[in-house]
């Protein structure tokens, strides 16, 4: 795997915290923040202490609203503005059956993590294509760890540690990434990088034809 440079932490204050949730909040399907906004590229404040109960509700409701409007298959509170350490995830699949077993792209149920890490759990990497909602319009080959070991904390406070593989363990290593300051770029071959107009041409079950043409 490529290796990302660490990013500094986030130093918002509470209050500034709670009038950027707030603000958030008040929008009914707020903008996706965009490459180059600052909160992308720190690391994200954890949430615990930060949120009541209800406000930390609503956040997850405006996040799954974003989200499958975009449409995606995840998203993190700082694509939305909000420097805190949480994200949703969702993922119906394809309807390719190559694509699907070629990637392990099973079904991803409605997810929230709260305060994620994970630790791989072997030493199998995979490279696919991956995109991203805040990196609108390219997408390119990152290579990830195949199956991690996942942490994080659901919404009513109940510690999660579980094994996912597959597409599922990219969302979720895609999305703590962005709790991390990290862009999916910064672990891209760049050589890969493809504009969506040529999306179709690469779209296969394997990079393979695409290191091929683009000479990665």
């Amino acid at each position: 795997m490529r290796p990302a440079s660490e990013s500094p932490p986030d130093t918002t204050s509470r209050e500034e915290l709670a009038a950027l949730v707030a603000a958030v909040l008040a929008v009914d399907l707020p903008p996706i923040v965009r490459a180059g906004h600052p909160v992308l590229r720190r690391r994200a404040q954890d949430v615990a202490g930060r949120l009541d109960d209800a406000t930390l509700a609503k956040l997850v409701t405006t996040l799954r609203a974003v989200m499958r409007a975009a449409p995606g298959v995840g998203l993190a509170a700082p694509q939305l503005g909000i420097p805190l350490r949480m994200a949703v995830l969702e993922d119906g699949g394809v309807q390719d059956a190559d694509i699907a077993a070629a990637r392990s792209r099973t079904p991803l149920p409605f997810t929230v993590v709260v305060d994620p890490s994970y630790e791989p759990a072997d030493d199998r990497l995979e490279a696919f294509y991956e995109g991203c909602l805040s990196v609108p319009g390219y997408q390119a080959v990152v290579e990830r760890h195949r199956s991690i070991i996942a942490s994080y904390t659901r919404p009513d406070g109940t510690a999660v540690r579980t094994v996912l593989e597959g597409w599922p363990a990219r969302i979720f290593q895609h999305e703590t990434d962005h709790l991390d300051g990290r862009l999916y770029l910064d672990r891209a071959v760049l050589r890969s990088l493809t504009a969506d107009a040529e999306r179709d041409r690469w779209n296969q079950p394997t990079v393979d034809a695409a290191r091929r043409g683009l000479g990665f």
